[in-house]
């Protein structure tokens, strides 16, 4: 009992009678780990574009449209500013014209024009909250479900669940704002405590987004193929003795989609392939503003395009990430709310009305589900002297387009927009919304570690928006 043999032989035992659930794909030998999977439930969606606003955008002052903030603008009022922080701050309303779009009826401000335009294809919930004020937790718990590190993201979950249906390309791509990446880094898109295999492979912001496609050796494909197929001989020899070494398995993988990516790659990125009216569609030629730090539209649509290619061709899930650096470089608004929307709303908004219409023209909307949002929205008071707004987590928006959405507003936030009021859902429903639109049941994608069946949903019960499905 003290050497621990009777745990062992309970183990040994719990494993026998599949308490442990089946091995993971990834650490068995000869096994594609992003081998295509057959999903839970019949989902629309079979791929999913997440557009991450990093810094978090203000809901009120894009969506979620509030006359009583704009009668009570310059009033104070006792809000919490940061968790049980409750001050006295002076009210800010909106700068923004707001109207209503589509048979939807849905409000949408001047800031968005081009997205205004596609109201009528959002499912827009405005009545989310979370439970961190700082960017990099909260930013952790959007794509992980956890506050900590360690945790796999959505995507290493998808990946997991379903596989992929082209072995030629990464199933998981992330693709990152020029001005840099997320404050917590790589453990956005990490496989956590899941083979390596499932994690994100990150696409260059500029230049060639894959580095070294081509042989610097002057190495002929067969030759390639021949040193790579003996790599991975020995690599399997020696993994046939370290069962669950998800580094090596995933390194075999690795090399295999790295010879293939040297074909298929080069295709799935090549946009001189796409007309000039999709190009000009996307904002592709259009020049930058005249702020200093803004881009204008064309890195972004660059990316929204690149994202349009990969889902036709069997990418399971893409994360773009706009915004990087500090304060005004991306959405945290600390500094001045109008000037930050004057930056970065012109980047987004035509290549994501473009996406939506691209996607639908295809055919590709009904089974690619697009999300947008960021790590929480921001406050209803104003902040320093230029009119900025403080993070929010009480109470935000996120949308949802096509993969099975009904369109339309769903929840509400209170009458100042501070913190959600009607169909209040916490982010781990929106979670099990998104694996429930791809076809995954959130009690039975599980993967045991630590003790637990671990979910991305958490131990937590949570409760799918049916607000938004069809």
């Amino acid at each position: 009992m003290g050497a621990g043999f009777a745990g062992v032989a309970l183990a040994g035992l719990l494993e026998q009678d599949g308490f442990f659930g089946s091995k993971v794909m990834a650490a068995t030998p000869g096994i594609l780990p992003m081998a295509p999977r057959p999903a839970h439930l019949p989902g629309r969606a079979k791929s999913c574009i997440f557009l991450f606003m990093y810094g978090g955008p203000s809901q009120m002052d894009l969506f979620d449209f509030k006359p009583e903030l704009q009668k009570r603008h310059g009033q104070t009022a006792n809000l919490e500013q940061r968790r049980r922080n409750v001050a006295a701050g002076k009210l800010l309303g909106s700068k923004r014209t707001f109207k209503q779009f589509g048979q939807s009826g849905q409000w949408c401000s001047d800031a968005l024009p081009y997205l205004a335009t596609q109201m009528d294809k959002l499912a827009v919930i405005k009545s989310l909250y979370s439970d961190s004020f700082a960017h990099g937790s909260a930013m952790l718990q959007m794509n992980s479900g956890r506050i900590i590190q360690g945790y796999p993201s959505m995507g290493s979950w998808l990946s997991y669940g379903l596989g992929s249906v082209n072995q030629n390309l990464p199933g998981y791509v992330v693709m990152l704002d020029p001005r840099g990446g997320p404050i917590s880094g790589a453990a956005n898109w990490s496989s956590g405590f899941m083979p390596a295999a499932y994690q994100g492979t990150v696409f260059r912001a500029s230049g060639q987004p894959i580095l070294n496609l081509d042989s610097a050796s002057g190495l002929t494909a067969p030759m390639q193929r021949d040193l790579i197929s003996t790599a991975n001989a020995l690599n399997a020899e020696h993994l046939a003795s370290h069962a669950g070494y998800s580094e090596l398995s995933a390194r075999i993988a690795n090399y295999e989609l790295a010879f293939q990516l040297q074909t298929t790659a080069p295709e799935a990125l090549d946009l001189t392939r796409e007309s000039a009216a999709i190009k000009e569609m996307y904002g592709l030629n259009d020049p930058k503003t005249d702020h200093p730090i803004a881009l204008g539209p064309a890195p972004f649509g660059r990316q929204c395009l690149v994202a349009r290619r990969l889902v036709e061709r069997g990418v399971r899930f893409v994360q773009i990430y706009h915004g990087g650096g500090h304060q005004q470089q991306n959405w945290d608004a600390h500094n001045g709310v109008e000037e930050n929307l004057k930056i970065h709303c012109p980047e987004i908004d035509k290549p994501i009305a473009a996406l939506l219409r691209d996607l639908e023209q295809r055919g590709l909307l009904e089974e690619t589900l697009v999300v947008w949002g960021g790590e929480f929205g921001r406050q209803a008071l104003s902040q320093g002297s230029a009119d900025g707004r403080d993070h929010n987590p009480k109470g935000f928006t996120y949308w949802l387009a096509g993969g099975g959405v009904k369109p339309g507003s769903y929840g509400e936030t209170d009458e100042l927009g501070h913190e959600a009021a009607v169909n209040k859902h916490h982010i781990r429903d929106l979670h099990a919304t998104i694996l429930h639109m791809m076809g995954l049941d959130y009690r039975k994608l599980t993967y045991f570690y630590g003790g637990l069946d671990q979910k991305l949903t958490g131990v937590i019960e949570p409760e799918v928006i049916e607000g938004i499905r069809v």
